[in-house]
């Protein structure tokens, strides 16, 4: 049409040329008018799929587009805030886990472990690194026996070891619509011995009072009856004097009992100097020397350093570690080995002795007061033992395996 326009009229070939510019001009502009939008809404989509949410976009004169960028803008805003929101909350609920002084275990659907965390690490005895994607039921000691049975809901209380004593609870919780179960763990043996201790404490010496009354009149009584014992005739008088010495040793042994047990209730606060550990082993040996050669005992003492110092009561201590030597030597019986082991880092120290071990029914009732399995025993070595370390802070263990004829009793001094 132009080409005919230029032969005839050439302003009007002009007009018809500057009419297709224009029209390029207006299809140009309508092109960036329809399709800017899409471009826009393309890069934030990128950006959110990238998480990306500090990027924004500028108005470009436009109503409908700058509503919508207006629109996309506080929608980025809000997102950033949230993310922001959420990782604080992650970030504060990670610090309180870790800061628990409860034992927290985060379980998958699957009953492994996906997170510990350091207070539970301390209960169990091992790192987190060993823990994490085991099955409870691979768990330690009574642990994976108890928690393994532990339905979601509901709690449990038992005891390790015979020394300390937990109660476990298991709950859930949802995180991005799975379920996820954790079980909380809290310690309840410094309670449990402080109720157990106000216990015991008023029996004992309401029946040290009465014992040691009646004891000490009655051994009056019979020592005045051995004046009249030239009175009787002869053949009887030997009865005689045996049957009062009987009496008077039993009395005798009354009042010691129960003074024994006395003394565990009227244990006084622990009075801390440094003391050389190494040195104190030293001296129990050569006090036990005769015992261990009459036993047939051997005794090694496996110490990294030369000093290790304690801040400790030195003849509390003395007195727990002499106990936990002799429950040694009285396992053995004869012919075996006692080993200690002094570690600096941490501070520990290990007592092992090959003896016949301690069956497990036997092993949890070790620490309760007045229970013994000698038959002359009364049931307070081990108390006193527990009550000496524990007024010291110093954190204990006591292991033993039948089948390796091992036991082991373990003290950390930090």
């Amino acid at each position: 049409m132009a080409y005919f326009l230029l032969l005839e009229n050439k302003y009007l070939f002009l007009a018809m040329e500057l009419l297709i510019l224009g029209s390029v001009l207006v299809t140009w502009q309508l092109y960036r008018t329809f399709f800017k939008p899409l471009s826009l809404i393309r890069s934030g989509i990128e950006s959110i799929k990238g998480k990306d949410f500090s990027t924004k976009f500028m108005g470009v004169g436009q109503q409908e587009l700058d509503e919508l960028i207006n629109v996309y803008n506080r929608m980025i805003d809000q997102l950033r805030q949230e993310r922001v929101s959420q990782a604080e909350k992650h970030y504060l609920l990670e610090k309180l886990i870790q800061a628990s002084p409860a034992g927290i275990i985060l379980l998958g659907f699957d009953n492994q472990v996906e997170h510990i965390n350091p207070a539970a690490e301390r209960y169990l005895r091992q790192s987190g690194q060993q823990l994490v994607g085991q099955h409870v039921s691979q768990l330690p000691d009574d642990w994976a026996e108890h928690l393994a049975q532990l339905e979601t809901g509901s709690s449990i209380t038992f005891r390790v070891n015979g020394i300390h004593t937990y109660r476990c609870h298991r709950a859930h919780f949802l995180d991005r619509g799975f379920q996820h179960y954790f079980v909380l763990i809290e310690e309840l043996t410094e309670a449990i011995i402080k109720n157990e201790r106000q216990a015991y404490e008023k029996v004992i010496r309401m029946m040290s009072h009465e014992v040691n009354n009646s004891a000490g009149a009655v051994n009056s009584i019979l020592g005045s009856l051995q004046y009249y014992g030239h009175q009787l005739e002869e053949e009887h008088q030997e009865d005689y004097e045996r049957a009062l010495e009987v009496a008077i040793d039993r009395n005798t042994n009354l009042s010691r009992f129960m003074a024994n047990f006395a003394e565990v209730v009227r244990l006084p606060a622990p009075q801390k100097a440094p003391v050389d550990l190494v040195e104190l082993l030293r001296d129990l040996q050569l006090l036990l020397a005769p015992e261990l050669q009459r036993r047939n005992i051997a005794f090694t003492c496996d110490a990294v350093l030369q000093k290790l110092v304690i801040p400790m009561d030195v003849q509390q201590m003395e007195q727990a570690l002499l106990n936990i030597l002799k429950n040694a030597m009285e396992a053995i019986g004869e012919n075996g080995e006692i080993a200690v082991e002094v570690n600096s880092e941490p501070g520990q120290l290990i007592i092992k002795d090959n003896g016949t071990g301690i069956a497990e029914h036997v092993r949890k009732k070790l620490f309760t007061p007045f229970f013994s399995t000698k038959e002359t025993g009364q049931g307070i070595g081990l108390t006193m033992v527990r009550e000496i370390l524990l007024n010291h802070g110093f954190r204990f263990n006591l292991t033993s395996d039948q089948e390796k004829h091992e036991t082991k009793f373990e003290i950390y001094f930090q």
